[in-house]
Order: C-alpha cells, then sequence, then structure tokens
C-alpha cells in the first residue's frame, strides 16, 4: 500500500565476520560501493593494531623482566646479607611416614619444633620441616633470619629466572590483551556507527516511499 512505511531491515552483514575467507580477507581495502567510512576506518584500526601491539608488547616483556630481574636480584642480596645458616635440634620425634622407603617417603616432610640458638646468643623455638621419622635431639639446619625466626632461604638463581619470566610473560599477554579488547571494543562502536546511520537512510528512504502515489 501506497501510505505504508516499510520496516526497518538491518545493514547487511560484514563480508568476512570472522577473517578467514582468503577472497574476503583485504575487502574492506578495496573499492567497491558498498564499502562503508567505517568499513575503512575499522581497516586502519586493525592495522594499527597489528602494528602496533607486537612492538608494544616486546617491550613491556623486557622492561617487566629487567624490573623484575632487579627487584628480586635486590632482595635475594638482602636475603643473603640478613638470614644465617644455623643448626637446630629437634625437640620431638618427627612422624613417621605411612611407606617408609618410597618415593613418597623421600619427598614428604612435617613440621616439628626444634630448638636453636638466635642471633643474639639467646635459645629460641620454632618449627621447621624436617625429613619424616626423625628422632628427638637429632641436628638439622635452619635459616633465620636478623629477628631470630626461622624463615625461607635466599632466593636462588634459578628462582629469580623464574619469576623474572614470570612477570615479563604477563607483562606481554597484558599487552595483547590490551590490544584485542581495543579492537573489540572498536569493532562494536563502528557497528553501533553502522546501524544508526542504516536507521538513518531507511527512515529517510522510507518518508520518501509513503509520499509515491
Amino acid at each position: 500500500m501506497a501510505g505504508d512505511i516499510p520496516r526497518t531491515q538491518p545493514p547487511p552483514p560484514d563480508p568476512d565476520p570472522g577473517g578467514h575467507h582468503p577472497h574476503l580477507l583485504f575487502w574492506r581495502w578495496r573499492r567497491n560501493p558498498l564499502r562503508r567510512r567505517t568499513d575503512r576506518l575499522h581497516a586502519w584500526v586493525v592495522l594499527g593494531l597489528l602494528l602496533a601491539v607486537p612492538a608494544a608488547a616486546t617491550a613491556a616483556m623486557f622492561a617487566a623482566g629487567d624490573a623484575a630481574h632487579r627487584h628480586y636480584r635486590g632482595a635475594a642480596e638482602h636475603e643473603a646479607r640478613t638470614r644465617d645458616h644455623r643448626t637446630a635440634i629437634l625437640v620431638h620425634d618427627a612422624p613417621r611416614h605411612p611407606e617408609p622407603g618410597s618415593d613418597e617417603a623421600k619427598k614428604t616432610r612435617y613440621p616439628v619444633e626444634v630448638r636453636f640458638t638466635g642471633p643474639g646468643g639467646e635459645t629460641r623455638t620454632g618449627k621447621t620441616d624436617v625429613e619424616p621419622g626423625l628422632p628427638a635431639d637429632s641436628t638439622v639446619l635452619v635459616w633465620v633470619d636478623s629477628t631470630g625466626e626461622i624463615t625461607e632461604p635466599p632466593l636462588t638463581a634459578e628462582q629469580i629466572r623464574s619469576r623474572t619470566m614470570g612477570w615479563a610473560i604477563l607483562a606481554f599477554l597484558g599487552v595483547v590483551l590490551m590490544g584485542m579488547a581495543a579492537h573489540g571494543i572498536t569493532g562494536l562502536v563502528l557497528h553501533r556507527r553502522n546501524l544508526a546511520q542504516w536507521d538513518a537512510a531507511w527512515a529517510a528512504a522510507a518518508a520518501r516511499w509513503s509520499r509515491l502515489p
């Protein structure tokens, strides 16, 4: 009917939403009558991200790795200066493993109270992990900090390297994820803009349609 305004229709779908078809992979860069300004803008955004994200991620990885390495190396040096390896004596028998001599028993450690000499020469007690089945009065070695508390040994070179790699990988992935988020947000904004422009164009066409005899 001449006076009826047709219902708005959605814009045409993205020719290559997944970017996998070899013939449509670069469709936004080729001239064609259906290409919109937003398509060109999206293409430039994608190109910019493809160039910027790898470089930024690599720079962030090296920067984070260098900062982490300096931090943990300084922490290890401080721990080496302030922690002592001291002899301690078991106050009680260590629990026995249910499977003595097994591979699991060789790796298992139980927390047992021990007695040791503090930094000031005083006798102190604390808990440390020992092998199963050690009898009372057995001698073990413990690490003691400057306050006289039993603590962990200073960081090793392997631990420093592992933690440094961890922070470097996190920095790299963080930049990559931010680039993916920027791509997704840009695509969403441009898609909504396309919908708004389509609605406006359809409303104008519908108005002309309604004036037809």
